[in-house]
């Protein structure tokens, strides 16, 4: 196992978890070009601030998914605002639902991927919306000046436009819209704590719907997905194809300026670390593997089966904040179980975490 410790944790409520990682953040905040190093830094301190000022959001938004969900909704309801280079949110609405595409790419590429995670949930789920209750579905695009992150708040998502050197604009990659709207789904269920391997968890299951929420949209197959997290999000000239690869964990970039992807694919290779709250978005490699052997190992579209059974063990109740990689497992068992007995599916779930070194018994 590796060890990276010697640093203190960095803070994360429940609603704010940006895309991009803290360690390539951290690794392009030291690079000696000024114009990369002074976007980052700009990045990591306006995240920081943000984390602490939502503490209170956190609290609010969970109290409120006690109430009972209603009927599923046919459509959702989106407000895109433009920021116009500035930090205050929402900024001036730009787009609502129902109208036109205007001119602006960004205005309508976050339209589209607010409507195709909506859309996933609801055909998919039976789920109305992020909270299950219809709630609005509302964006800001062009946060801040060469902002590197998007993220969802708890109550709206924020994109930046990215420095056009390392990253590209946020709202360029659908499962990335997907992943950060589902951080909203688990604040609304589980809600599980942003640390250690539940942490890890929490980053995983947004990791999985996000790259659901693209495979539907786009009508592929789990054998026709590429499994990468934020595919397009890299600029030219960036050694890397994505964020993340759930299908071959640390290899999605190797990047004089990012580092090398530093995810594992099993335990045998779990970072402890006391960055990145405890390596959330590091070890969630395991996780996000052990799903990508059982969707593929079923085969056919990845959200029916292996989709279904993330989703029962997200809203079912039984999933513990505190939970570790080991009782989500076994939750997911209980879940194949019940829903398609001890068939191809339990078997299938059973040596996907196996193969992970995930223990079920």
């Amino acid at each position: 196992m590796t060890t990276n410790g010697g640093f203190e944790p960095v803070s994360c409520t429940p609603v704010f978890c940006g895309i991009v990682p803290p360690h390539i953040l951290d690794h392009l905040a030291q690079h000696e070009d000024q114009a990369l190093s002074d976007s980052a830094l700009r990045t990591l301190q306006h995240d920081s601030a943000a984390r602490t000022r939502r503490r209170i959001t956190a609290v609010r938004t969970v109290a409120a998914a006690v109430t009972a969900p209603a009927a599923p909704d046919s459509a959702p309801h989106r407000t895109i605002y433009d920021a116009g280079h500035g930090t205050d949110l929402p900024g001036t609405e730009v787009r609502a639902e129902g109208s036109e595409p205007g001119q602006d790419a960004t205005v309508n590429r976050a339209y589209a991927g607010l409507g195709a995670t909506f859309e996933l949930y609801l055909k998919a789920y039976e789920r109305n919306s992020i909270d299950g209750d219809g709630l609005p579905l509302n964006a800001s695009v062009h946060y801040d000046v060469n902002y590197d992150n998007a993220f969802w708040n708890g109550e709206q998502m924020v994109f930046g436009d990215g420095d056009g050197v390392i990253f590209t604009d946020f709202t360029s990659s659908v499962d990335v819209i997907g992943h950060e709207l589902t951080h909203g789904v688990t604040q609304y269920t589980a809600n599980l704590e942003y640390y250690g391997q539940s942490g890890a968890l929490n980053e995983s299951v947004s990791d999985v719907f996000g790259s659901l929420i693209k495979q539907y949209s786009l009508g592929q197959t789990a054998d026709q997905a590429d499994w990468l997290i934020g595919e397009g999000l890299l600029a030219p000239g960036v050694h890397g194809v994505a964020l993340r690869s759930m299908k071959a964990p640390g290899t999605a970039y190797d990047d004089p300026r990012l580092g090398k992807d530093p995810q594992p694919a099993t335990m045998a290779d779990y970072v402890k670390t006391n960055r990145d709250n405890g390596g959330v978005h590091i070890n969630s490699g395991i996780p996000n593997h052990a799903f990508y052997l059982l969707a593929t190992a079923l085969g056919g579209n990845a959200w029916e089966k292996a989709g279904q059974i993330w989703y029962d063990v997200l809203t079912g109740g039984e999933l513990q904040a505190t939970a570790k990689f080991a009782d989500f497992a076994k939750l997911t068992v209980a879940a194949a179980k019940a829903r398609y007995n001890e068939g191809e599916e339990t078997e299938a779930v059973l040596k996907a975490w196996s193969q992970v070194g995930v223990h079920t018994a």
